[in-house]
C-alpha cells in the first residue's frame, strides 16, 4: 500500500515572510515533493516548484506556461474580476515582445554608462549625509532615497515629488490583509493608482506633444506599441515600470546591509581584493531574492518533476526557494562572496520575462557597496527589521542602524 504524500505547510501565506521563517518548509518541499500540489489554500490550488532546475524549466517554456492576465497572470493570488492591470509582464509575445522593447533602450549598456557619474555622485552625497552615533533608518535614508532618485530620473519625474514614485510602488504591492498596510481594500488601492494615473496622465501628454526624448515616459508616448494603452493598462503598465525599478534594487541594498553586517569575514575578502566586488552584488541580491514567486498558468496538460500538470493549473515558481536549492547552489544557506558563477541565481527571473533592468539594479548596488566600503564606515544594527507582509516581495520596510563615529 503506498502511503499518502506528506501534509505540507501552505508556503502561500504571507506570514511566513514577515517573520522570516520560510526557509525551512520549503528545504522539506525540495527534499520531499520538489513539485506539491496544495489542494487547499487561500489561492485555491496551486503546483509549488521549489527546486531550481523545475523553476528554468517552467520559465524557458513560455508556451506551455503562461503569464497572460486573461489567465490568471504572474502572482499566486488572482487580481479581482474587473480590477485587473494588464502590463507586458502580464502578456505573452508578440504584445509582450512589443512593449518590453519600448523600454528596454533605457537600461542598454551605452546608457547605464552615461548614467554611472550621475548614480555615484548621488550616492555619495547619500551616504556622507548619514548621521553619527544616532540611530536611524537605513531604509528611509539609503535603500528608498537613492531607488526614488533613480525613478525620477528614469521617468524624469519632478524631483521634488520623487518620494511619490515610492509611495505608489508600495500602494501597487500592499497586501491589504496586512494590519499596517499602506491601503486597506482594493478600492482605496484604486483610488490612489488612479491619481498617479492622472499624474503621469499630464507628463505623458506633455511628451507626446514634443519630439522624443530617452525618458521612460517620453519613449512609451512615441512608440505605437504603447501609445494608446487603455486605462487600466495604462495603470498596469506604470506600476510594473515603478515597482520592477525600486522593490529589486531598494530590498537588496537593505538586505544586503544586513547581510554584510552579519558576515564581516565576508565583506573582507572584499576588502582585501577589489576584484570580487562584482560577486558581493550578486550574492546579495540572491541572498536577499526580492521577489518571492512568479506564478504561471498551464495552457495545456503536461509534465514537471514527474507530476502530471493539467490544462489550466496555477504553478507557482518559488525563486526564494530556488536560490536555496543544494543541488543547483553549493552551500546555498550561506551569504559567500567569491562564488565561482556568482550571477547563477534566479533573483532576476529567467527566459522572456527575465527582469529587464538587472543590469542596472546591479550598477546601483555596486556603486552603493563600493562607496561604502570606500567609506569604512562602522554600521551596526540597532534593532530587528521590520518585514513586509507579503508573499510576493520578499520587502524590508525598516532597518534601524547606527554609524559609530
Amino acid at each position: 500500500m503506498t502511503e499518502p504524500a506528506p501534509e505540507h505547510a501552505d508556503v502561500s501565506n504571507p506570514r511566513l515572510y514577515r517573520e522570516d521563517g520560510w526557509a525551512p518548509h520549503f528545504a522539506r518541499l525540495r527534499r520531499e515533493d520538489p513539485v506539491h500540489r496544495h489542494a487547499d489554500s487561500p489561492y485555491g490550488p496551486y503546483w509549488s516548484v521549489t527546486r531550481f532546475a523545475d523553476i528554468m524549466k517552467v520559465e524557458l517554456d513560455h508556451g506551455t506556461y503562461s503569464s497572460d492576465q486573461s489567465l490568471g497572470g504572474i502572482q499566486i493570488a488572482d487580481q479581482p474580476r474587473g480590477q485587473d492591470l494588464p502590463n507586458f509582464i502580464r502578456m505573452d509575445p508578440p504584445r509582450h515582445t512589443a512593449q518590453r522593447r519600448t523600454v528596454a533602450p533605457i537600461v542598454a549598456p551605452t546608457n547605464l554608462a552615461n548614467m554611472e557619474g550621475t548614480i555615484r555622485r548621488r550616492t555619495q552625497a547619500v551616504l556622507d549625509g548619514l548621521p553619527r552615533n544616532e540611530t536611524f533608518d537605513w531604509v528611509d535614508r539609503v535603500s528608498t532615497e537613492l531607488t526614488a532618485m533613480m525613478l525620477a530620473t528614469l521617468f524624469d519625474f519632478p524631483w521634488a515629488d520623487r518620494r511619490k514614485l515610492t509611495h505608489w510602488s508600495d500602494v501597487a504591492i500592499a497586501n491589504i490583509e496586512a494590519e499596517d498596510a499602506v491601503v486597506k481594500s482594493e478600492a482605496e488601492r484604486m483610488a490612489e493608482l488612479m491619481q498617479m494615473a492622472e499624474i503621469m496622465g499630464a507628463l505623458w501628454k506633455e511628451r507626446a506633444a514634443q519630439p522624443p526624448k530617452f525618458d521612460l515616459i517620453s519613449m512609451m508616448a512615441h512608440s505605437e506599441a504603447t501609445q494608446n494603452l487603455p486605462l487600466r493598462e495604462f495603470i498596469g503598465t506604470f506600476g510594473l515600470l515603478i515597482v520592477g525599478g525600486n522593490d529589486t534594487t531598494r530590498n537588496s541594498m537593505s538586505g544586503g546591509l544586513m547581510a554584510m553586517i552579519e558576515h564581516p569575514e565576508e565583506v573582507a575578502k572584499v576588502r582585501a581584493d577589489a576584484s570580487l566586488l562584482p560577486t558581493l552584488v550578486s550574492e546579495t541580491i540572491r541572498y536577499q531574492t526580492p521577489v518571492i514567486h512568479m506564478r504561471r498558468t498551464a495552457t495545456r496538460d503536461t509534465e514537471l518533476g514527474g507530476k502530471a500538470i493539467a490544462k489550466g493549473d496555477k504553478v507557482v515558481m518559488w525563486y526564494v526557494s530556488g536560490n536555496r536549492d543544494e543541488s543547483a547552489i553549493e552551500e546555498p544557506e550561506r551569504f559567500f562572496v567569491g562564488r565561482a558563477k556568482p550571477r547563477h541565481h534566479l533573483a532576476f527571473g529567467a527566459g522572456i520575462h527575465r527582469c529587464v533592468g538587472d543590469r542596472l539594479a546591479e550598477m546601483q548596488l555596486r556603486i552603493l557597496w563600493e562607496e561604502l566600503l570606500k567609506r569604512d564606515l562602522a554600521i551596526e544594527l540597532a534593532g530587528p527589521p521590520l518585514r513586509l507582509y507579503s508573499n510576493f516581495i520578499r520587502g524590508i520596510r525598516a532597518l534601524p542602524v547606527i554609524i559609530r563615529a
